[in-house]
């Protein structure tokens, strides 16, 4: 079978895996605040000695890019970041309160939303109050997302002040009619100089984010982004695939499928853009991610210690991370929890000293070793139950799921190990969904789309 017929057969909708079980799937009723205290606690006592994760969700944004499914509010009141920051120190000191001290920070992420949108003064404010009294871990890796447009010298140097070392910048599409349709009008130079400014000040490893998939998008457009993001060099290169939920983000109703490339031209565009990436030294790893070869995530991937968690692939594989403002997600290894999204409410719960939960998951033994597998598959491509310690029941019905796939040279499978062919790994999220016990046994109830196509 060639490869546009293993694209139709195999675009279908499937989750992205940034943790198993998947959100939709989460058994709610089952994490009380009570129970996600007992969770928490008992996790930092066995596991905190490697320190802790820490995302921090910024959900502002001064306007609307209609591509994101993120949880955001698009506002130009910037009187709203003062009450905000109050609500994720409050929610912070309600962690230190019921660990008895800061935990050591190994890796912190801000994330959106647009960061950046807050003032160089409230970042200060903001970090400086998550790091009071806090022991700083040997090599921490503290990282932020940004948007060239709103970002300036004076905040990448607050960032940096508090140990900042790591950029991710929002590039997405350089042509200006894909920027035009999905609202996001970003000029080149503008990028260019968040770049030199970040290098100037100290920062060690810049990511760019680019979208292939994106509405009016194009083979020329893909070679248009990837020839300027060659130029700026970035560390890293996340080349996400588009991921089109209108369902859940009305600003996708800007335009319609009609606009959108066909799975075997989106495939197309990646297939370009790894080209063009790999013919000036960048490295494949994982899923839709590069690197340069001597960069700390790229290693990883070649000696296998890439983790992946709710923040994506990162090096640091840290057993609890905690989440802090409205739609963060939290894992201690044995409970999921989710912060309320709306922001408002989420800040009343925490003003009523309240965990502000919207949704938990308390993970059964099968599903700590189903994450196991389906965490290896996607960060080193093979996972083996060779040892009794691994083994479910589970992984036998994944074995028949996973026999078509062998059939079209996706993955060899092995009486206890499965491992994903180069030709696979295009198709890696169809692989992990034949792990995914929770997906086949709510699959044929759901009946509203939940996931983005897997191409």
């Amino acid at each position: 079978m060639n490869l546009q017929s293993l694209i139709r057969k195999y675009d279908t909708a499937t989750p992205r895996y940034t943790s198993y079980p998947t959100v939709p799937f989460w058994n709610d009723a089952s994490l009380t605040p009570a129970v996600w205290e007992q969770q928490v606690k008992a996790a930092y006592t066995q596991r905190h000695e490697n320190g802790i994760s820490l995302y921090v969700h910024l959900p502002f944004c001064e306007a609307l890019c209609t591509y994101c499914g993120c949880n955001k509010r698009i506002t130009r009141n910037h009187a709203v970041e003062t009450p905000y920051i109050d609500s994720l120190l409050a929610e912070w000191q309600m962690y230190k309160n019921l660990l008895g001290e800061t935990p050591t920070l190994q890796e912190l992420h801000f994330g959106g939303g647009t960061p950046t949108f807050f003032s160089a003064q409230n970042l200060d404010r903001l970090l400086s109050g998550l790091l009071e009294g806090s022991k700083p871990a040997p090599h921490p890796e503290f990282s932020v997302e940004v948007h060239p447009n709103v970002t300036d010298r004076e905040q990448l140097q607050v960032l940096y002040n508090h140990g900042f070392m790591r950029l991710s910048v929002g590039v997405q599409d350089f042509d200006p009619k894909v920027q035009f349709v999905i609202n996001r009008l970003q000029s080149f130079e503008q990028t260019a100089h968040v770049f030199e400014a970040a290098r100037e000040i100290g920062y060690t490893s810049i990511n760019a984010d680019i979208i292939f998939g994106l509405p009016l998008q194009t083979a020329d457009s893909i070679r248009l982004t990837i020839d300027r993001v060659r130029q700026l060099r970035p560390e890293r290169i996340a080349f996400y695939s588009y991921a089109h939920v209108p369902w859940k983000s009305k600003a996708q109703r800007r335009y319609t499928e009609a606009d959108l490339p066909s799975a075997e031209q989106k495939r197309a565009m990646y297939e370009l853009g790894r080209d063009l990436l790999l013919q000036v030294g960048y490295i494949e790893i994982g899923m839709d991610h590069f690197a340069l070869p001597h960069e700390a995530l790229a290693q990883a991937a070649l000696n296998g210690t890439m983790h992946r968690n709710f923040m994506g692939y990162t090096t640091q594989e840290t057993d609890i991370l905690l989440g802090l403002g409205a739609s963060s997600i939290a894992d201690t290894g044995t409970a999921f929890m989710q912060n309320i999204k709306e922001i408002e409410e989420y800040q009343q719960a925490i003003a009523e000293g309240k965990w502000p939960i919207t949704k938990g998951h308390l993970l059964t033994d099968e599903d700590k070793l189903i994450r196991k597998h389906i965490l290896n598959l996607m960060c080193h491509f093979e996972t083996d139950w060779e040892q009794e310690s691994t083994y479910s029941p589970a992984l036998e019905e994944a074995v028949v799921r996973l026999r078509p796939l062998e059939a079209d040279g996706l993955v060899i499978v092995e009486p206890k190990r499965v491992r994903i062919t180069p030709l696979g790994r295009a198709f890696l999220r169809n692989v992990c969904v034949c792990l995914d016990e929770r997906y086949w046994k709510n699959k044929e109830h759901s009946t509203q789309p939940i996931f983005s196509k897997s191409i």
